[in-house]
């Protein structure tokens, strides 16, 4: 039997790609690849979470979004009731002074009040806070008026604003013409009621 030469190499024969040995990774180099890779995926799964979150989420006709309550000719009568909307959770109260959405939650702890024909005002089931059609406190425990959406008059072939609730809260006046004007209600902005 030949005797190999130690300063010959093994793989002599062997070309490069077939000798070259694959690295094996050790124990802290596989756990900083896992560490990054669940980094990774956590930074993904937030970035999804906020774009989510960013974009509107309400529709058109759902509460949240914009109701559409049509023209001036086809809100209630000044002398009328208010007209309940209930998808949209509002009443919808036409005044000498404009239009008001009232919020139909109570101010007091929340709860669902009504409007009662026969004394002619709000009146909430649960502790008895009273209030006017326009949403103004009258009696009760409840700590302020009524809160109320914005509410905005819209030319319909333009899509431009008429007129709008102001800031502070209080009825939309009516455009005086009434021609291509829709009633719009936006639920998602709130003004809270005038503390008593």
């Amino acid at each position: 039997m030949a005797k190999e030469n130690p300063t010959q190499s093994k793989d002599a024969g062997q070309t490069p790609e077939e000798g070259e040995e694959k690295k094996k990774i050790n124990r802290r180099e596989f756990l900083n690849l896992a560490w990054l890779a669940s980094l990774g995926f956590m930074t993904l799964s937030l970035g999804g979470v906020t774009y989510l979150f960013v974009m509107p989420r309400f529709k058109e006709g759902e509460f949240g979004g914009t109701f559409d309550v049509g023209a001036p000719s086809e809100l209630p009568e000044t002398t009328a009731g208010p007209g309940n909307f209930p998808k949209g959770k509002f009443w919808l109260s036409n005044t000498e002074a404009g239009v008001l959405a009232l919020y139909k939650v109570c101010t007091h702890l929340g709860c669902l009040y009504g409007w009662s024909e026969q004394e002619f005002r709000f009146i909430c089931p649960c502790h008895g806070s009273q209030f006017e059609k326009e949403g103004v406190f009258i009696q009760g425990p409840a700590p302020r008026s009524l809160d109320q959406f914005i509410v905005r008059a819209v030319d319909a072939q333009t899509g431009e604003i008429l007129a709008e609730t102001p800031e502070d809260g209080g009825p939309m006046p009516i455009p005086a013409n009434g021609e291509n004007v829709r009633i719009l209600v936006d639920t998602g902005i709130r003004i809270k009621g005038i503390p008593k």
